[in-house]
């Protein structure tokens, strides 16, 4: 094992509040019912399109460009303030960095929003590489963000591995045909995980670096 990329949200950090209070102030532009929080974590991770349509009907489809521009509008002005990185998240990252291994993130959030959180926490320089939404054309679970960050790492798929807590993260290493590891620190249950390749189930990331060791 040469490099271990991660998700962001409900990986490392929680910005639920901020996605919540995104998705609510877009919908009230919109003239759309507000969507309960629960709900609204559920969504966390996916497109702002598969979140427009499971939150308010696929008949609301064509409103995406719009419900788009509204979140990060709001997003620009509330998300940074309300992420928060899990307590045990620095002391992990730290401790994979000094076994020698390259670090990354490929998430479907703006990587300027990422690095903002990192850097509030001196955990920036840690991470090698970092792939936001803005910087793929196409988000998870296609592949390509996560190859670019291993290709950008001068790494192999076979000498990586990625690590989130959702189904679509486990789709899209499955795609990249990279090895996973999932963490319960968000909202999917581990039975979610049982039809795809894992390498272990864990409560969160720190437990990661004992996993490796083993």
């Amino acid at each position: 094992m040469e490099a271990v990329i991660f998700d962001f949200d409900y990986t490392l950090a929680d910005s639920s509040p901020g996605v919540i209070e995104c998705v609510n102030f877009a919908f009230g532009r919109l003239g759309l019912r507000p969507a309960s929080p629960e709900s609204i974590r559920k969504t966390i991770g996916t497109s702002l399109s598969k979140t427009l349509e499971s939150l308010a009907g696929p008949e609301h489809a064509a409103l995406s460009d719009e419900f788009f521009r509204l979140f990060v509008q709001r997003a620009d002005e509330v998300m940074v303030e309300s992420t928060t990185l899990f307590d045990r998240v620095p002391d992990a990252v730290r401790e994979l960095k000094s076994l020698g291994l390259s670090l990354g993130i490929v998430s479907s959030k703006y990587r300027r929003r990422i690095e903002v959180t990192l850097g509030a926490a001196d955990l920036l320089e840690c991470f090698d590489v970092i792939v936001g939404g803005e910087d793929v054309q196409e988000i998870k679970p296609s592949p390509v963000g996560l190859r670019r960050a291993i290709e950008r790492l001068g790494r192999s798929v076979d000498a990586a591995l990625y690590v989130g807590d959702s189904t679509t993260d486990a789709e899209t290493a499955m795609r990249a045909r990279v090895r996973f590891v999932a963490v319960l620190s968000g909202v999917t249950p581990k039975e979610e995980f049982v039809p795809f390749p894992v390498e272990a189930v864990l409560a969160d990331v720190s437990e990661l670096p004992q996993c490796l060791a083993r």
